[in-house]
């Protein structure tokens, strides 16, 4: 099923399901506090601790089960899509440190300063400075290729 299709959101979801269900349930029993939400095919595992130690634990576990469940299921995950990000509201100059899955047989992962998902872009103090930096650099940027537009097409008015 392709991904432009319009019963690719509905089969993801019903195949998906019993995967989230599984893993809420397993993450139950362990006292993992972690949260799952889910686009699609696009899925994030968010957890939220005083303490960063603690959260890499959770992050850990949580995507060790992920993995493990998804493989049962013959899903695979792509490695190079995966993405770590951390919030701080620390005034400090914050220095996350990375996630280390080759235990699992998976990449390091390196947290990023930005993050993009479903059109947004967050930063690590969600000021959304960067997400309206980018759309009005891109608002700026429409309207100066609309005049060069102008002036190649003699009858078009920008307005």
């Amino acid at each position: 099923m392709g991904q432009g299709s319009t019963l690719s959101p509905i089969l993801s979801a019903l195949y998906l399901a019993p995967v989230f269900y599984i893993l809420k349930k397993q993450l139950k029993i362990l006292k993992i506090l972690v949260s799952i939400l889910s686009f699609v095919d696009d899925s994030l595992l968010i957890t939220q601790s005083k303490s960063l130690t603690i959260s890499k634990s959770f992050l850990f576990c949580s995507y060790n089960i992920v993995s493990s469940l998804l493989e049962k299921f013959s899903l695979m995950i792509e490695h190079r899509k995966i993405e770590v990000f951390h919030f701080s509201r620390s005034h400090i100059i914050f220095d996350p440190p990375s996630l280390n899955l080759s235990a699992l047989g998976d990449p390091i992962l390196y947290p990023r300063n930005i993050w993009k998902y479903l059109g947004f872009i967050f930063d690590r103090k969600l000021s959304f400075q960067q997400h309206i930096n980018y759309y009005a650099n891109k608002a700026i940027l429409t309207v100066k290729y609309m005049k060069i537009l102008r002036n190649s097409v003699h009858s078009l008015i920008p307005h």
